[in-house]
C-alpha cells in the first residue's frame, strides 16, 4: 500500500500546510524549498479518486491524479499568500492540462485548500491576477479541498537537489 504522506498539520510549532499542482512536480517542490519558512515538501499526487497510485499509474492520465506538492510552512517567516505569488509565477495558470512539454491533467493547476482561510484567500488572489490582466488567457487553475494525498516514490522526492534539473519523463 502506498504512504499517504501528507505532512501532520497538527503540531507544537503552529506550521501550517499547502499543497500545489502546477506542472511536474520535480520544479514546483524546488522552487518552493528555496523560500525562508518552508519548513518540509513532499512530492505526490492527489485530487483523483484511484486509491494508492504510483508514477506509472498517474502517467498513463486515468487516475484523476494531479503530481503535486504538500508544503509545510512557518507563517510567522511566510505568508500564505506569499506563496501563493510564487504558485502564480512558475507556471501557467492558463493552460489546462498542460505545462509547457508535459500534457495530461496530471499537469493541471490546482490549488487545494486546507483550511476555510485558504480557501478564501486562494479564491480572492485568482481573482485579483484575473482583474490585473497579466495573462491574456483566462486562468482555469482549480481551487478544491485539500484530498488525500498520496507521497511519491522515494526516487521522486528532492529529485532536483539529487539530480539536477531536467524533464520530467525518465
Amino acid at each position: 500500500m502506498r504512504d499517504k504522506g501528507t505532512i501532520d498539520t497538527m503540531n507544537k510549532n503552529n506550521l501550517q500546510i499547502m499543497t500545489f499542482a502546477a506542472g511536474c512536480f520535480w520544479g514546483v517542490e524546488e522552487a518552493f524549498r528555496q523560500i525562508n519558512g518552508v519548513q518540509s515538501t513532499i512530492v505526490g499526487y492527489t485530487g483523483g479518486k484511484f486509491e494508492n497510485p504510483t508514477y506509472e499509474d498517474v502517467c498513463r492520465d486515468k487516475t484523476g491524479h494531479a503530481e503535486a506538492v504538500q508544503i509545510q510552512y512557518d507563517p510567522n517567516e511566510v505568508s500564505y499568500e506569499q506563496l501563493l505569488e510564487l504558485f502564480w509565477s512558475i507556471h501557467d495558470p492558463t493552460t489546462k492540462n498542460r505545462q509547457g512539454f508535459d500534457i495530461g491533467s496530471q499537469y493541471r493547476s490546482m490549488i487545494s485548500y486546507h483550511t476555510p482561510e485558504q480557501e478564501a484567500i486562494a479564491k480572492k488572489s485568482k481573482e485579483e491576477l484575473e482583474k490585473s490582466r497579466k495573462f491574456k488567457n483566462e486562468i482555469v487553475t482549480e481551487i478544491v479541498q485539500a484530498s488525500t494525498f498520496y507521497k511519491a516514490e522515494e526516487y521522486h522526492q528532492k529529485y532536483y537537489q539529487k539530480k539536477g534539473g531536467g524533464s520530467c519523463h525518465i
